[in-house]
């Protein structure tokens, strides 16, 4: 498929040496003061905050880290300013080279699904034209509702070239509750969910051999991440839990294929935060966070890469 969204995050994830996704999840008390006393404490000053930070994170990376994935819940919380920001931090982010995956995990059916995906995917019809809206190049999906709920997700994927993350196995503790379920024949639920992945992006198939239909599967799980890779063969993995959740490298490596591709990784409070963690803290000032974020993001695809 000419331009293939999941071929475009390869391109980058090679350009760049380094299969790492920064998750941009802003919490106010996170920010370093010579941010935040900038402005008031209003929604609007907060919003404006939070832009200045995840810009300042941009500027310093952009050039080492392939893409960014915002989380929409810390842009939500703030109200409208706050999705102002979300939309101000993507566009920004593209601007500078980087592929946005938006954190929206979104999963309904029909037209509401629909109207999800008009918003970030594709476009949405006011009279006679049609406009983008959020306009980045992922999202991700909560496949609970089946098929129904991902479909129009996948339309808009093929019609504008766009790429979805399907929840495979996420990296939360609990996350065996449900997705660890053993079906009438033995196999898991997740494992089902990954087989559905697979089938729903038959079409969205690149050059890679990987589709732009892809999988989120935790790095806290490396068992059930070693044997998604061979269950899903063409499925990409968006990979989280690495650093503060407890993901390890070497675990890492077991989500990734011969050729050292398949996964992208995710590091949201690590990079963000590396200002103030032990690595980093006396030798970079509060003023220098974004840096210390730079340094880790180096010391992370230097790691990442020892063992992919």
């Amino acid at each position: 498929m000419k331009d293939n969204a999941i071929d475009k995050l390869i391109d980058k994830i090679k350009e760049t040496n380094n299969p790492t996704v920064m998750g941009l999840d802003p919490r106010y008390d996170m920010l370093p003061d010579c941010v935040k006393l900038k402005y008031d404490t209003s929604l609007e000053g907060v919003a404006q905050a939070i832009v200045e930070y995840n810009k300042a994170l941009i500027d310093a990376t952009c050039d080492i880290i392939p893409a960014v994935k915002p989380q929409i819940a810390f842009y939500e919380m703030f109200g409208i300013p706050g999705m102002k920001a979300f939309k101000e931090t993507c566009k920004y982010a593209k601007e500078k080279g980087m592929i946005v995956i938006a954190d929206i995990k979104r999963g309904d059916i029909g037209s509401t699904a629909a109207g999800y995906s008009n918003a970030y995917l594709g476009k949405t019809k006011i009279g006679d034209k049609e406009e983008s809206i959020f306009d980045v190049e992922f999202v991700t999906v909560n496949p609970y509702m089946g098929t129904d709920c991902v479909k129009p997700f996948v339309d808009d994927c093929i019609k504008y070239n766009k790429g979805i993350f399907v929840l495979v196995k996420t990296s939360n503790p609990s996350s065996g509750e449900l997705q660890d379920l053993k079906l009438e024949k033995g196999q898991a639920i997740y494992e089902r969910v990954a087989q559905l992945v697979e089938g729903w992006g038959i079409d969205l198939r690149g050059e890679y051999g990987y589709s732009s239909v892809a999988a989120v599967v935790g790095a806290t799980y490396p068992q059930q991440l070693e044997e998604l890779r061979k269950l899903a063969p063409h499925t990409f993995f968006l990979i989280p839990g690495y650093g503060a959740q407890g993901g390890k490298a070497e675990d890492i490596a077991l989500g990734f294929d011969k050729d050292g591709i398949g996964g992208i990784v995710n590091a949201s409070r690590s990079l963000m935060c590396a200002y103030k963690s032990d690595k980093w803290k006396e030798q970079f000032s509060e003023e220098e966070y974004a840096k210390a974020t730079r340094a880790e993001a180096i010391r992370m695809r230097d790691e990442l890469n020892s063992v992919i």
